[in-house]
C-alpha cells in the first residue's frame, strides 16, 4: 500500500480482517486479542508506502498482566496453546561484528541547513525539519534483536520498535488512544548531554530558556493540538514544556491530551496528525515542498508513524525517529537517519552537531557488545 491513501487502505484492510474474525479475548486490555503492527512512509510519493503486519503469535505484557495471542486462518477456534507449543527453541541474538560507515557528508548537509535558514528568513516558511542519513555496513547480517536489546536497555523512556526491517527507539509518541483518552508527546528543541550531571542541569535550564528552541517547540505543539481538536474535547495543552532527559540528549517536551468524541481509531488519529511540525515544519504543506527541494533523498519510513492497533481501535503510534532501515536486498547494510528542526535562529554548525547526537542511539545499538537477553 502506498500514496496518499496508505493509511485509509490499511484501516480498511484491518477492518475487513476483523469482520471475518472469531475472537476469544479473556484478557480485555488494550493490545490483547487481534493486533496489527504498522509502519508508514513519511511522504505520499515514497515507494516505501506502508507495511502492516498481523503476527500469528503475540506475547504481550501490560503492567502485571501477561498473555499469549495466536491468530490462525482456520474456521474455528482451537484449544488454547501453551507458549512452548508456538515458540521454538530460543536462539540468542548474534552481534553484527565490525561496523563501517560511509564517508561523512555532514559538510554537504550543513549547506542544506543554510539554505533552509535562508528560506525561513526570506519568509517562505516559518520552520522546516531537515534530515540526513548515514549508510552502514556490518560484518554479519543485522539481527534486529541485538539492536532492540541494546536500545531497550539504554533508552527506557523511549518506545522501542521493530516493523519489517525498520528498528529504533523513538522518544516521540505521535498518539495513543486508550478507552477514549487520547495523548500525544511533542518533542522539539534539543541539546546534547555532556555526561556531567551538574553541567547537564545547567544545559537543561539553558534549553528551557532558549528562544530559538521554544519557538521551534511552539510550532510543533500547535500543529498537534490543531490536528487533534476535531476529534477531541477537553483538550489539555500545557503552556510551557518540560525538559525530557535521555541518555544522550535532552528535549523540550509537551504532553497533549484530550477526550475522544468520535469513533476515530488510533490509526485514523495518527493519519490526521502526520506529518506534524515536529518532523516537517510550519506551514506544513510549504515546509514539505522545501524538504523535497533541499533534502534530495527519500526518507522512506523514517519520520513516519510506527506502532500498533487492536480490534477496538485503541493503539499507540510513535514517530519513527532514532532508527535504521535494514536493506531488504542485503541484510548487512543498514541506513540510519537523523533530523533537526530549523528556524530563523538556527546555526548550521549547531544543527550538524545535533544531528550527530541523534545518530548515537543506533550507532551504539550496532556495536558488538552483548545486550541484555530479551
Amino acid at each position: 500500500m502506498g500514496g496518499a491513501t496508505r493509511f485509509a487502505d490499511a484501516e480498511r484492510a484491518w477492518q475487513e480482517l476483523l469482520t471475518h474474525a472469531i475472537v476469544r479475548d479473556e484478557v480485555q486490555v488494550p493490545g490483547s486479542g487481534p493486533v496489527a503492527f504498522g509502519s508508514f512512509a513519511f511522504d505520499d510519493a515514497s515507494p516505501a508506502g506502508g507495511v502492516v503486519v498481523v503476527p500469528s503469535v503475540v506475547v504481550g505484557r501490560r503492567g502485571g498482566t501477561t498473555w499469549l495471542t495466536t491468530i490462525t486462518a482456520g474456521p474455528r477456534l482451537g484449544a488454547v496453546p501453551r507458549l512452548s507449543d508456538v515458540m521454538g527453541a530460543r536462539v540468542p541474538p548474534t552481534d553484527p561484528g565490525e561496523v563501517t560507515y560511509a564517508e561523512d557528508e555532514s559538510g554537504d548537509w550543513r549547506d542544506v541547513v543554510a539554505r533552509g535558514i535562508a528560506a525561513i528568513r526570506a519568509g517562505e516558511v516559518e520552520k522546516v525539519v531537515l534530515a540526513r542519513d548515514v549508510h552502514a555496513r556490518t560484518e554479519h547480517p543485522v539481527d534486529v534483536r541485538w539492536a532492540l536489546g541494546r536500545l531497550a536497555d539504554e533508552y527506557e523512556s523511549c518506545w522501542t520498535f521493530s516493523v519489517d526491517g525498520l528498528v529504533g527507539a523513538t522518544p516521540e509518541l505521535l498518539v495513543r488512544s486508550e478507552k477514549g483518552l487520547v495523548t500525544s508527546r511533542v518533542l522539539a528543541g534539543t541539546i546534547r548531554r555532556t555526561g556531567d550531571d551538574e553541567r547537564d542541569l545547567a544545559l537543561a535550564a539553558t534549553l528551557a530558556r532558549s528562544s530559538k528552541d521554544l519557538e521551534e517547540h511552539e510550532y510543533a505543539v500547535r500543529s498537534v493540538a490543531d490536528a487533534l481538536a476535531p476529534h477531541c474535547s477537553s483538550m489539555n495543552v500545557p503552556e510551557s514544556p518540560f525538559v525530557l532527559h535521555l541518555s544522550n540528549v535532552m528535549h523540550l517536551a509537551t504532553d497533549v491530551a484530550g477526550v475522544l468524541v468520535d469513533d476515530a481509531s488510533s490509526l485514523t488519529l495518527a493519519a490526521s496528525l502526520h506529518p506534524s511540525a515536529a518532523v516537517c515544519g510550519t506551514p506544513t504543506p510549504v515546509a514539505d515542498d522545501v524538504i523535497s527541494e533541499l533534502e534530495h533523498m527519500d526518507r522512506g519510513r523514517y519520520a513516519g508513524p510506527v506502532g500498533w492497533i487492536d480490534a477496538s481501535g485503541d493503539g499507540e503510534w510513535g514517530i519513527a525517529l532514532r532508527c535504521g532501515a535494514v536493506s531488504v536486498e542485503d541484510p548487512s547494510r543498514i541506513r540510519l537517519f537523523a533530523g533537526c528542526g530549523i528556524v530563523a535562529g538556527s546555526d548550521p554548525e549547531a544543527e550538524v552537531a545535533e544531528s550527530s547526537a541523534k545518530f548515537v542511539p543506533m550507532r551504539d545499538a550496532l556495536t558488538a557488545s552483548a545486550p541484555t537477553p530479551t
